[in-house]
């Protein structure tokens, strides 16, 4: 990739700083890919972060926020009689249990786990910020930089949170982003409302009553009910929900009998899946009607069926004046045309959603092209997009606590 365009000699210069540290950047991100951990076990990369963090000579670093997560400060210019205003910046560090097909030299060095998501190179790009930052100042107040763990499904955001994050660092807003290949190098992707949605696990046990398959009228059959249930929560969307509001249901594993008991009809069968949505109004009612239809659909075959319904994330969901100014800097550092301030919002979940429950703040994707996708295992970040997210982490500083004009 070449340089993006810019539409300021301020953001040459900020681009330019970072891209001659791209070396050190690319070298860092390829060492944390090769090490991956998961959620709430990300003590070697943890402590490889707070190695980098020192070298880069930040004020203050904060260890085992939320268990693993690390918190470091870096402390601008301050102004004579007003308060120091705190600004954050969000990177998340686990990896996945996935089983990487690379064959490149920074390969995962652990069987069976890999950075399938990209986390390594929003530290990698986080730490080049805190470089940058440290060595300029060029802001008044305090940047908060927060390496999180436990992003893939353990809700490390809200440990975080619950362990004091905005009590002991009270930020005033709160930015993160996340590498994107549907988008090409060089441009930036955000909107003003919902970026992802809410994440709801569902599990469906419906029981019956076993018996030979030959002599079926015996049994209750709960395989039977499963495919009627099945296709009975695909009316919640198509019939309840309105067109112009978005949901998902997917029932993604069904569990009944043993593959070898070919005549036995079992007494239970489980349905596990996924409900996903913008609002919280949308997810009220799916919750409530998925599980009066279900058990509805088994007692209408002499059955009974239990959901297990469960609100992990809640959406994204960008504030409207910090979701502006991210546009703003956006555009400032690559120009109007390479800034889609009107992404549509992914189907995908991010527990980045606790912070912006607790703090306004944006969400934005940063676009890396390339031709594998998020979540599989031959995936690999764009090291050529680094010095440009960390230019746009540092940019979100340097204009949200401008500097006064002397």
């Amino acid at each position: 990739m070449s340089a993006p365009p810019v539409v300021s000699t301020a953001a040459s210069g900020t681009y330019q700083r970072l891209f001659d540290a791209r070396g050190e950047l690319v070298a860092l991100r390829r060492e944390l890919h090769a090490m991956p951990e998961l959620g709430f076990e990300e003590h070697r990369t943890a402590a490889r972060i707070v190695q980098a963090l020192k070298a880069c000579g930040v004020d203050e670093i904060h260890q085992g926020m939320g268990r693993t997560g690390v918190v470091a400060l870096i402390h601008g210019q301050a102004t004579p009689g007003t308060p120091r205003r705190l600004i954050g910046l969000r990177a998340d560090m686990d990896a996945l249990p996935l089983r990487e097909q690379n064959d490149f030299a920074w390969r995962s060095s652990t069987p069976g786990l890999m950075h399938a998501c990209g986390h390594d190179g929003h530290c990698a790009m986080l730490v080049g910020t805190a470089r940058y930052l440290a060595q300029t100042r060029r802001f008044a107040g305090t940047a908060v930089l927060v390496f999180q763990p436990g992003e893939e499904g353990y809700g490390g955001a809200r440990e975080m949170i619950a362990d004091g994050l905005f009590e002991r660092f009270p930020v005033e807003s709160i930015y993160a982003m996340h590498n994107w290949p549907h988008l090409p190098p060089g441009k930036i992707g955000l909107n003003r409302g919902a970026m992802m949605a809410a994440a709801d696990r569902v599990q469906i046990s419906i029981q019956g009553r076993g018996g030979h398959g030959a002599h079926p009228h015996l049994s209750v059959d709960p395989v039977l009910i499963a495919g009627h249930v099945i296709t009975a929560v695909q009316s919640l969307v198509s019939r309840n929900i309105a067109p112009i509001d978005q949901a998902v249901v997917s029932l993604c594993s069904m569990q009944a009998g043993e593959p070898s008991a070919f005549s036995v009809i079992p007494e239970l069968a489980q349905l596990t899946g996924t409900v996903r949505s913008f609002k919280p109004e949308v997810q009220q009612l799916l919750e409530e009607r998925m599980t009066r239809l279900v058990e509805s659909v088994a007692l209408g075959f002499g059955a009974s069926a239990k959901v297990d319904y469960q609100r992990l994330y809640p959406a994204t969901i960008n504030s409207a004046a910090e979701a502006d100014f991210a546009v703003r800097v956006s555009q400032w550092l690559v120009g109007a045309e390479n800034v889609d301030d009107k992404l549509p919002p992914s189907m995908g979940s991010e527990d980045f959603a606790f912070m912006l429950q607790a703090r306004p703040g944006a969400y934005l994707r940063l676009g890396q092209g390339g031709p594998c996708g998020l979540h599989q295992p031959r995936y690999d970040f764009n090291d050529e997009v680094l010095p440009l997210g960390s230019a746009l982490f540092a940019a979100l500083v340097e204009q949200g606590l401008p500097l006064a004009p002397h």
